[in-house]
């Protein structure tokens, strides 16, 4: 019984995560249909790509707040040291080696740099709790982000130059290259994001944390957020299991920040980008669609990302209209009333049980047990 039970439940994680990768896969086709038909505007064009990133940092950010359970707003931060990491290989390495491989080692890289920051910001920081630790986080993303704005790095025949004053402290020779010029940030990115790489991206990504956390790794995290003196009393191991959830999802948010680099001709950490807002609209993706719900995030993302440009005709009353839309997401979301209709829709369409017409109606098929001896 405990084998059929399992092989269920297995049964239904795999529908549950087809049906989510099913659901990217049908916007890329529609998305694609439109574009070869002429019938999406310049505009819209020019939002597929931010839109890939928007939803790469709902996602891994819920991993943090919603499977673990800790409030982190220095999302953005790990965004701008994956963005500038495959930025400054990509700037060195340009015309040395094919573009895809480049563009590909640019984003392990990213990936790579993100995580071993969330793995550092994550040994101090995950010892705190609710506000100290979304305050520490917040801080660390503002200090990154000045870091980078105060970092002078160039090339020449004698190889690298750092400075923190500016560039002429480098002291490069005639044929020296300066590679991030401070504020002004990185110029000539080599231009290698598109919506396909985008997608592929995101499907990546829903990869990794929908199997982390149908896995035993993902269990122990969520125990952890539900109770952790309970999960630590049966031998979980709190540090280890914080760190690979921070870790994954910095590191995920490191390759949309790759892809971000990759979409500009200049990239430069600027408050709009990489600051505070930016760690708040990433936030709301993620509670307006379900904390926990990864399949929400991808929603609300892509909504709240394209509604603004949706509404532009309407120029009088679009953040009106906006604003009473979040409203309504956030109701429909966290409401008691709809809570309790969306239980009963998913029991009613979803839960799987089979019925069998008896003489007072429809019953239960596991019904006949009970009187039986059956509990």
């Amino acid at each position: 019984m405990g084998k059929t039970n399992s092989k269920l439940k297995f049964s239904k994680t795999t529908k549950s995560n087809m049906i989510t990768y099913l659901m990217v896969a049908v916007a890329y086709v529609a998305v694609e249909i439109l574009l070869a038909g002429g019938h999406m505007s310049s505009l819209m064009e020019g939002l597929l790509v931010p839109l890939c990133i928007y939803v790469m940092l709902a996602v891994s950010l819920n991993l943090t707040v919603g499977i673990l359970g800790e409030l982190s707003l220095g999302h953005a931060g790990f965004m701008c040291v994956g963005a500038f990491a495959g930025a400054f290989f990509s700037k060195c390495m340009k015309g040395a080696m094919p573009d895809g491989l480049r563009f590909l080692i640019a984003m392990v890289i990213g990936a790579a740099v993100a995580g071993a920051f969330g793995i550092l910001i994550g040994i101090p920081v995950l010892r705190l709790k609710g506000d100290y630790l979304a305050i520490v986080t917040l801080a660390f993303g503002e200090i990154i982000k000045n870091l980078v704005n105060v970092l002078y790095i160039g090339r020449d025949g004698n190889g690298f130059h750092f400075s923190m004053k500016d560039s002429i402290s480098l002291h490069l020779g005639e044929e020296g290259e300066v590679l991030i010029n401070g504020a002004q940030g990185i110029t000539g990115t080599p231009h290698d994001a598109s919506f396909t790489v985008g997608i592929i991206l995101i499907l990546i990504s829903l990869f990794v944390i929908l199997n982390l956390i149908n896995s035993r790794d993902g269990r122990a995290i969520m125990s952890i957020r539900d109770n952790r003196i309970a999960a630590e009393s049966v031998g979980i191991n709190i540090t280890k299991y914080k760190l690979m959830a921070f870790s994954v999802s910095a590191a995920i948010a490191g390759v949309a920040g790759v892809l971000y680099a990759h979409n500009l001709s200049t990239l430069t950490a600027l408050p709009k980008n990489f600051g505070y807002n930016m760690s708040i609209m990433i936030l709301v993706y993620v509670v307006l669609g379900g904390i926990g719900n990864i399949r929400g995030s991808i929603i609300s993302a892509v909504i709240l990302t394209l509604l603004p440009e949706l509404l532009r005709g309407l120029s009088d009353y679009r953040m009106l209209i906006y604003a009473v839309i979040l409203i309504v997401m956030m109701l429909f979301n966290w409401s008691p009333k709809a809570v309790e209709w969306k239980e009963q829709v998913r029991e009613k369409y979803f839960s799987g049980r089979k019925f069998r017409k008896g003489a007072a109606g429809q019953v239960p098929a596991d019904a006949s047990l009970k009187g039986k001896g059956g509990k």
